[in-house]
């Protein structure tokens, strides 16, 4: 019997970038069917080329599997999909396990879960992070909220997608830890961005101001992926995370803040900046183009 196996059948929904690499992969690596859906025809036809079968309707999804995995570009398509009139919630029996693998607001994730408790029917928030090459690869890193039960139950499902996998807490909980490392980084890339920009402007050469920041106490993640990979060459190429997608997060940040009383400046900053580079045109470029609206023209 294969781990995972009292799942029953796996379905999985949404198979954009990410998603098509985290289905994949569980096709692969479960040596067991994966049930396939996403509301774009012609990204539904691929499935069957990396090892799914497509479902005839969401219905059919959502009434042949005992696992249902999500991958969606957002809050609202996730709402949509669970709350709809021929949604998820509207097929989903007792003991089922609905996991959202994307990253959407805690009062939703919160929400949606009592919903699916209401039928019967488990919830996991397990947003994933490290980008399209790591889901293609299955080398995700994932943080889940959910009960120490479910959590056991699918962990090996979680294995097939990545490589690193943290148990954060009650429903929810996997959502703050991801929101709040998107926040955080995207200041980090901000300040990045600030000084890059300051730095040229004032004659310094890119590669001696980069240089000397990794030997220095302002080396981060950031500088390493987002500096040196993408605001140094100027590369911000489509297809990636964008500066939609960015903002979204931050936005998620700035409204979990303001549901604890906190006021969040820095992040307000950083969503005005990402604000500033969509109304400029980048809003599908990947997100450090943000030092295109800094840099003076």
């Amino acid at each position: 019997m294969n781990e995972g196996s009292q799942l029953g059948k796996i379905g999985f929904i949404g198979l954009g970038v990410m998603g098509s690499g985290i289905a994949k992969n569980i096709a692969a690596k479960s040596g067991r069917s994966v049930i396939a859906w996403d509301e774009h025809a012609e990204t539904l036809a691929k499935a069957s080329s990396y090892g799914c079968t497509p479902a005839t309707s969401l219905k059919n999804l959502v009434e042949s599997v005992g696992f249902i995995g999500v991958c969606l570009p957002s809050g609202a398509n996730l709402e949509a999909l669970c709350t709809g009139a021929s949604g998820v919630l509207a097929h989903v029996r007792p003991g089922q396990i609905f996991v959202d693998f994307g990253t959407s607001p805690v009062k939703l994730t919160r929400e949606l879960s009592a919903r699916f408790a209401e039928r019967g029917a488990a919830y996991a928030d397990a947003p994933i992070a490290r980008g399209r090459e790591a889901a293609q690869l299955g080398t995700l890193s994932i943080t889940v909220g959910t009960r120490p039960e479910t959590f056991d139950a699918i962990a090996p499902i979680h294995s097939y997608a990545g490589t690193d996998v943290l148990y954060c807490g009650d429903v929810g909980c996997g959502q703050i830890v991801k929101i709040m490392n998107n926040m955080i980084l995207v200041q980090n890339v901000v300040a990045l961005a600030e000084g890059l920009a300051t730095a040229r402007a004032a004659g310094l050469k890119d590669d001696v101001l980069l240089k000397a920041l990794q030997s220095g106490s302002a080396d981060s993640y950031a500088l390493r992926n987002h500096g040196m990979k993408a605001m140094w060459p100027g590369e911000f190429p489509k297809r990636a995370f964008s500066t939609r997608y960015a903002l979204k997060d931050v936005g998620y940040a700035i409204d979990l803040g303001r549901d604890a009383g906190l006021d969040l400046k820095g992040a307000e900053t950083s969503q005005a900046l990402l604000q500033k580079a969509i109304d400029a045109g980048f809003d599908q470029e990947y997100w450090p183009v943000l030092l295109k609206v800094i840099e003076p023209n």
